[in-house]
């Protein structure tokens, strides 16, 4: 996947004057690429679009301005899309209880080795994933992930793990999304 270039970021306040309508494109974009599996995973597909969104919105939040900060933006949101082959998402446990959410963080601490994408080809691809998100406890409710599917045409996202198991099918819309990310 093609990463987002230096050149392609502007100054917060030109941001500023544009960030309505980029705003409105990229929360389309993202729509389509979010998947919830379950009751409590939503999985967001990110791409090189809702980086360079991301990457905006945190320079105008903080007002960075000074080049060797700006690049370290860059550098660091494009670790969460994927290479070649690839494809970068971020996974929010959504649990609202934070009793609840505590105690099923720590039931599923080894939650990332069991996250998947099926492809169109049978294969069940899984997560790679930063075991520094997850201390000898429990794991942290926002994983990074990566799932290297190569040529393969993803059409379900799930997790078998064993306290929790669950598949969502992609739909048409979904598939061409990620299918288009696979080959930018």
């Amino acid at each position: 996947m093609r990463k987002v270039q230096r050149a392609e970021i502007v100054d917060f306040a030109t941001y500023g004057d544009q960030r309505e309508a980029v705003r409105a494109e990229v929360l389309e974009t993202k729509r389509v690429r979010r998947v919830h599996v379950g009751e409590y995973l939503t999985f967001l597909f990110e791409n090189t679009e809702t980086i360079r969104y991301q990457i905006q919105e945190i320079m105008r939040a903080e007002r960075i301005v000074r080049e060797s900060d700006v690049v370290a933006e860059v550098e660091t949101y494009n670790r969460l899309l994927g290479d070649d082959g690839e494809l970068g998402c971020v996974l929010l446990i959504e649990i609202d209880d934070k009793g609840e959410r505590d105690r099923l963080l720590r039931l599923w601490r080894a939650l990332p080795e069991h996250l998947y994408v099926r492809c169109e080809d049978g294969r069940k691809v899984s997560a790679g994933f930063d075991p520094s998100q997850a201390d000898d406890e429990k794991i942290s409710s926002v994983q990074y992930l990566k799932f290297a599917v190569g040529k393969g045409v993803p059409v379900a996202v799930g997790v078998d793990h064993p306290q929790l198991t669950a598949e969502t099918s992609l739909d048409d819309e979904q598939r061409r999304a990620l299918l288009q990310d696979l080959t930018s």
